[in-house]
C-alpha cells in the first residue's frame, strides 16, 4: 500500500509517499507524478520519511520522473529516506543519479 500526498510548497510541488513504493503500487505514484508534470511542476520534491519499502520499478518510475522534468526544464529533489532505503539507493547506483537530502525542508530550499 502506497499513500502518497501532494502540495504546493514554497514555489516547488512536495509530495509525501508512505508505505511500499513497488509493482503493486508504482501505478498510483507514476499518475500522481505524471499529474504534477501535467500541471507544469517543474520543482518537484519527493519526501520519502514515511516509505518503508521501494523495488527496482519505484526505482525506474523515479527515473522516468527526473527525464520528463530534465526535458522541461525542471528538477526533482528527494528527501528524508530512511536507512532501509536509502540503502536500496545506494546499492543500484541511484544515489549518484538523485539529488537527496535529510530532510523535506531542505530539498524545498534546494530549488
Amino acid at each position: 500500500m502506497l499513500n502518497i500526498k501532494s502540495q504546493p510548497e514554497g514555489g516547488a510541488f512536495a509530495l509525501s509517499f508512505e508505505g511500499h513504493l513497488d509493482t503493486k503500487t508504482a501505478k498510483s505514484a507514476e499518475d500522481a507524478l505524471d499529474g504534477a508534470l501535467a500541471a507544469g511542476q517543474t520543482k518537484i520534491a519527493i519526501d520519502f520519511a514515511k516509505l518503508e519499502y521501494i523495488s527496482s520499478v519505484g526505482l525506474r518510475v523515479l527515473l522516468s520522473t527526473m527525464k520528463k522534468l530534465k526535458k522541461a526544464g525542471g528538477k526533482l529533489h528527494l528527501a528524508g529516506m530512511n536507512p532501509t532505503v536509502k540503502e536500496v539507493f545506494d546499492i543500484s547506483g541511484f544515489s549518484n543519479i538523485f539529488t537527496i537530502f535529510g530532510t523535506r525542508a531542505e530539498a524545498l530550499q534546494a530549488f
